[in-house]
């Protein structure tokens, strides 16, 4: 669920200004998985600049309060979630943790970095959210601490289905700044891509695992 459509199409169009969103329907990019993309998103570089990391600080807290109501605790999904999600901390004057997708092999073996108390609500923050399985990685992991997790907020999402039944499955409800349908409205509005190239755009949203082979 995006927040707010003023918000997302704003956030939408900060991410194509600062090419965190790269959109190449005709030239595709191969992620890890494998998977065919016509886009690249990397909101790491939001943090470079100071307008647009605050705008979403501010937005991340409006989303909080608003449909979670103020936490005991900010945990950070590693490692994309860490810095944003210290700012929203810093904001709100609540703790900050952050959560790796694995223990460490080596110290205290710690999954959970910062001290997190049993019982203590907690919003997640994440920067991106494609299938939704490494971020319920650090929702379940704070539940086995013992924490009672409010939900998740990000700053954008594919909308894949897949990541719709995974946080339905995990129980964990999941807002957003942004997400894709927006990306592409706010695309074709600032003359980013073609109204033609909307199709497959919107076909590879419905079917990545296939797209493009």
């Amino acid at each position: 669920m995006v927040y707010d459509e003023e918000c997302g199409l704003k956030v939408a169009e900060f991410l194509l200004k600062i090419k965190a969103v790269k959109l190449q329907p005709d030239n595709p990019f191969t992620w890890a998985s494998g998977w065919k993309s016509p886009i690249y998103c990397d909101n790491r570089k939001t943090l470079s600049y100071p307008e647009i990391r605050t705008y979403l600080r501010q937005r991340f807290v409006d989303l909080i309060l608003e449909t979670y109501g103020k936490p005991d605790v900010i945990a950070g999904v590693a490692t994309g979630g860490i810095a944003i999600g210290a700012l929203v901390a810093q904001e709100l004057g609540v703790p900050f943790i952050y959560v790796r997708s694995s223990s460490k092999a080596h110290g205290l073996n710690n999954q959970i970095e910062g001290d997190l108390r049993e019982g203590q609500s907690v919003v997640v923050i994440e920067d991106l959210v494609s299938s939704g399985k490494s971020s319920l990685v650090a929702v379940e992991a704070l539940r086995a601490a013992n924490a009672i997790v409010k939900g998740m907020a990000a700053i954008f999402t594919y909308g894949f289905d897949v990541a719709e039944e995974n946080f339905k499955k995990h129980n964990c409800k999941l807002s957003t700044l942004s997400n894709y349908s927006l990306l592409l409205q706010q695309a074709v509005e600032s003359n980013y891509i073609s109204e033609e190239k909307l199709e497959t755009l919107n076909q590879w949203r419905s079917s990545p695992n296939t797209w493009n082979n």
